[in-house]
């Protein structure tokens, strides 16, 4: 199907996982009561937020919101008019659905009332679905060792698969390790290309590997696997001699860790075809840090801006499933991120904790993005590492990502005799705007934190001692 046709409607939606993880996040680490901390998002939800810039310009760019009811009635005013910037946007329905999931828990959302209005929209709408309650109730999240690698001092840790971010943030952050990026000095052209060539090798091995792979047919690649050849510090070592400080690769493919292992998984490498999933962005991302030190950072989505159109018990209903590779056999091998039932499909999540020598937490970050997620990432990371930048600014550096196919520079970020620098190299440098939603945070050494948030989007950076409600 074409990608926008796919995403309206039932047959894009995946079962929802936040809520499911959340609860066990709450039961592991939790101490508010679980209703205290849901009561803030039921009363805003009651007490309505207002429209900004953003929200109205989003409504005005993606008129296939006013081909669903349930959206068409809350995004848009009797005259069919995007709400406008002001506007009060109340959601007494979202508000009901917090509060029950705040008295029942997560059963509430997958197995009564708000699990019935989620089957009738995903199978009363266009492109209907075939979800059941069953795929509901059997839903369970699933708790995940992180990855971690080091890059200079620092252990950067992320999330495994099926989010993709983590390897190949990872990937990236090891193929540079042996080049001078301090020295070279920030968003020089000697530092951008080697950013480019070591984006394109981890983007090739994440196309064709990376997937939720324990849900392979039982001679493919485990999630270990993956993990570890993908990481494999021979094998990186390899591909980093691929680089070439002088010029842009010609053709870049995918790796073969097989090489650089001596177990029984060796042969399924050759296995994999590329996949075929186009990536919008579309996502959103928060780093939080408490009293004593805790740490969060969290990636959470729909997927596409509204997701699948499709509104029930007042949520926005994601479009996940076109995360999958729309096509399951490419040039006659199976693609590892293929639809299969049970199946969690890849994203470019890149949530980011970050420790230093001591085992200590150093900083926190991530983004939303689509694809771009990992670029915007590890020009953060990079940017606070060898640049030696603050959160803040650390953010706000121009962004250069090659998420796929074409290296991209942010509009207005770069001066021409950078540009023309990386086209004598032999990028085809292509300039656009890139709306990173980065956060981050660094710990100083008074103990003391700093942070910074993406002036590209609405996010902002607060410290202090925020009080239950």
């Amino acid at each position: 199907m074409n990608f926008y046709d796919a995403v309206v409607g039932g047959l894009s939606v995946g079962v929802p996982g936040a809520v499911g993880m959340l609860e066990l996040a709450h039961q592991e680490h939790g101490e508010l009561a679980w209703k205290e901390t849901l009561q803030p998002a039921a009363r805003l939800a009651e007490e309505g937020f207002v429209v900004s810039p953003r929200l109205n310009g989003l409504i005005e760019r993606i008129p296939r919101l006013k081909q669903l009811p349930a959206a068409a009635a809350y995004f848009y005013a009797d005259d069919g008019a995007p709400l406008p910037v002001g506007f009060v946007l109340k959601n007494p329905a979202y508000a009901n659905t917090v509060r029950l999931i705040a008295d029942q828990g997560a059963d509430a959302f997958y197995k009564g009332a708000i699990a019935d209005a989620i089957i009738e929209a995903v199978n009363g709408a266009p492109n209907p679905s075939g979800m059941t309650r069953e795929d509901l109730a059997n839903y369970a999240p699933v708790k995940r060792e992180p990855v971690c690698s080091g890059y200079r001092s620092y252990q950067i840790c992320s999330m495994a698969p099926p989010s993709s971010g983590g390897v190949a943030a990872l990937q990236i952050l090891s193929l540079l390790e042996g080049f001078d990026l301090a020295g070279a000095g920030a968003g020089s052209i000697e530092s951008l290309h080697l950013l480019f060539e070591a984006s394109r090798l981890a983007y090739a091995d994440r196309n064709q590997y990376l997937a939720d792979n324990d849900m392979l047919s039982g001679d493919g690649l485990s999630q270990d696997d993956v993990i570890v050849g993908l990481l494999n510090p021979p094998y990186l070592k390899a591909r980093a001699a691929l680089i070439d400080p002088t010029k842009a690769a010609e053709n870049v493919e995918a790796g073969d860790p097989s090489a650089y292992s001596a177990d029984e998984s060796a042969g399924a490498w050759k296995k994999y075809g590329a996949d075929a999933s186009p990536e919008p962005p579309s996502t959103s991302h928060f780093v939080i840090v408490d009293g004593d030190g805790r740490v969060v950072s969290m990636t959470t989505t729909v997927e596409f801006a509204f997701g699948s159109h499709l509104m029930a018990a007042g949520m926005v209903l994601n479009n996940q499933l076109t995360d999958f590779s729309f096509l399951p056999v490419r040039d006659g091998r199976p693609v590892a991120n293929a639809v299969a039932p049970g199946k969690r499909p890849r994203s470019s999540m890149t949530p980011v904790i970050v420790f230093d020598q001591n085992g200590d937490l150093w900083a926190a970050t991530g983004s939303p993005g689509g694809p771009a997620i990992i670029g915007y990432v590890v020009k953060t990371l990079i940017a606070m590492i060898d640049w030696g930048m603050s959160p803040q600014e650390a953010i706000e550096y121009p962004n250069a990502v090659y998420p796929r196919g074409v290296p991209l520079l942010e509009e207005d970020g770069f001066d021409s005799q950078i540009i023309e620098g990386l086209k004598a190299k032999g990028h085809q440098v292509e300039v656009r705007g890139l709306n990173s939603g980065v956060h981050a945070l660094k710990v100083l050494p008074d103990g003391s934190y700093e942070g910074g948030a993406d002036p590209r989007r609405e996010g902002v950076w607060l410290t202090g001692v925020v009080e239950a409600e």
